[in-house]
């Protein structure tokens, strides 16, 4: 079939990912590819102390998102989108969306980026004996429950945010594993919620005298390949709002953005991986085994099919880069020059492969918020230099792409030096890769790992997330999903690989002692802020 023809079929499927800055649409063929696209452009607010964006605005976002794909359609193929092999949705995972009886929502939505669960998340460490990262839910639940906020006797539903969009468009109250492994841990064996952890998370709280205990309150767990639910009529007109999309379409299992990333990459088989660099950052690791104990700066997650997946998650990546892009942009259109975003970027990304291997001294602190894993409840960008450090436009863009990735590299360095994890293959995906052969080679420096970028890199979660819908639909052989996407989807191919050289792993290495000596500066900046 031609792309027209399986649109005009029913036979394409879409995948919709929220992202921090973009929610986006892919379609793809039956073999696929992706055919269509479709995007939004927002930002989280931050209100009354906490990062969170609105209802209002995820459907606004949702609706605009699938307008613009519609667009694309006609625009290539001259035909309307009526009806579809199957729908995915994916969005940031964790955070906190907590509803009532009548389904309305308690407090606004609460993101992964909010570090203000630091009590919560380290009594609850310490009960479970793992560790519970400040962004998941129930450190946002029981946080809530510490601080005595009125919502919570009232809860009926807690969620999130791919969980909250998936309900309201089937009315399946179900979340795919991945995703529920970031609300409370999950058992690899029985792909659900720990029930030991639930267990003493209701005695802990049995005291409070809440209605509720906690697997009430939690969507069901569902592993890839699993049917989610269907595309009710009130669903399918809140995605499609000129009313041509029909009901029905099966709808896969929500996953958060790490599920959605392993297999936009080829990484949910034991001994590979992923790297996910964009405005915020992870590595995921597919484990053979479990750690041999709890780190505070590794979570742990599970691929969309349940195995165990060391995590390590940085609120901040590319923002700051961001920025600073934008000052160079101002200053030619000060000159009076035409900007070309992409052009700008892929030259001052390129520059920085002409920096000193260790910036020349330079550092770059990409702190917009609080960073979890050194111990940073809230952030300040810095750049940072003395007076006899080489400055100069190479050592700082530099500079800024080794600071990016910094945290990741002190969090992996626990997984591939302490606890001796075996990787047989890295892939790299999100913007900070977009320039060809630059990030690639900066990562491969931080970790002393070959990096792979495959040419889809680029598709993302959205890609990723309607793979997942394929997966449920069309796989008639039965195939594991890593069996899956290695013969159907991947066919054998492992993208382009970037092996790091001896000098760029000394530079970063050089840099990053540094960096954790200057740590104390953001903390300075931090304790003082206006």
């Amino acid at each position: 079939m031609t792309a027209k023809q399986t649109i005009e079929a029913g036979k394409a499927i879409l995948g919709i990912e929220f992202g921090s800055t973009r929610i986006k649409a892919v379609l793809i063929d039956e073999n696929n590819k992706p055919i269509a696209q479709g995007s939004h452009e927002w930002e989280n607010q931050l209100v009354d102390g906490l990062w969170t964006y609105s209802t209002e605005a995820i459907w606004y976002g949702l609706q605009d998102c699938y307008a613009e794909l519609r667009k694309d359609v006609r625009s290539q193929y001259d035909c309307e989108i009526e009806s579809l092999a199957a729908i995915g949705f994916s969005a940031m995972m964790h955070g906190y969306m907590a509803f009532n009886e009548k389904k309305e929502i308690l407090v606004p939505f609460r993101t992964w980026r909010n570090t203000n669960t630091g009590k919560a998340a380290a009594e609850l460490s310490k009960l479970f004996n793992y560790n519970i990262p400040l962004r998941w839910s129930i450190s946002h639940l029981y946080e809530a429950i510490l601080d005595n906020e009125e919502h919570v006797p009232s809860i009926k539903y807690l969620t999130t945010l791919a969980g909250y969009v998936h309900w309201q468009v089937t009315g399946s109250f179900v979340l795919g594993v991945g995703d529920a492994s970031g609300m409370i841990p999950v058992d690899p064996a029985t792909k659900t919620y720990d029930a030991t952890m639930v267990k003493k998370f209701d005695e802990l709280i049995a005291s409070r005298g809440f209605s509720w205990k906690l697997l009430d309150i939690l969507p069901k767990s569902l592993s890839a390949g699993e049917n989610a639910g269907f595309l009710t009529p009130e669903g399918a007109l809140r995605l499609d709002v000129s009313g041509h999309l029909k009901a029905g379409i099966p709808v896969c299992p929500p996953e958060g953005d790490a599920g959605t990333g392993m297999a936009a990459t080829n990484a949910v088989k034991q001994r590979t991986g992923n790297v996910s660099a964009g405005t915020s950052s992870f590595s995921m690791i597919v484990l053979e085994k479990p750690l041999s104990k709890p780190y505070e700066m590794i979570d742990m997650v599970t691929t969309p099919d349940g195995s165990l997946v060391a995590m390590v998650h940085c609120n901040n990546c590319t923002s700051d880069i961001n920025a600073w892009v934008g000052l160079f942009k101002e200053y030619q259109q000060l000159l009076g020059v035409p900007v070309d975003m992409n052009e700008v970027y892929g030259k001052l990304f390129n520059k920085a492969l002409e920096g000193d291997a260790d910036c020349g001294g330079l550092m770059a602190y990409n702190y917009v918020s609080g960073e979890p894993v050194t111990g940073l409840a809230d952030g300040r960008p810095l750049f940072v230099r003395s007076a006899n450090d080489k400055f100069n436009l190479a050592n700082f863009m530099r500079a800024h792409l080794y600071g990016a990735i910094g945290v990741l590299k002190l969090g992996n360095d626990i997984l591939l030096k302490e606890e001796n994890v075996k990787v047989d293959r890295l892939t790299g995906h999100g913007g900070y890769f977009k320039t060809k052969g630059v990030g690639q080679r900066m990562l491969a420096a931080a970790l002393n790992s070959p990096i792979s970028v495959m040419e889809t890199a680029g598709e993302g979660g959205a890609w990723g997330i309607a793979l997942l819908a394929g997966y449920m639909v069309n796989n008639p052989n039965k195939l594991s999903l890593a069996d899956y996407l290695e013969e159907v989807v991947f066919a054998g191919n492992t993208g382009v690989s970037v092996t790091p050289t001896p000098e760029d792993v000394a530079g970063f290495n050089a840099y990053i002692e540094n960096y954790k000596r200057g740590l104390a500066i953001e903390q300075c900046a931090v304790n003082n802020k206006k």
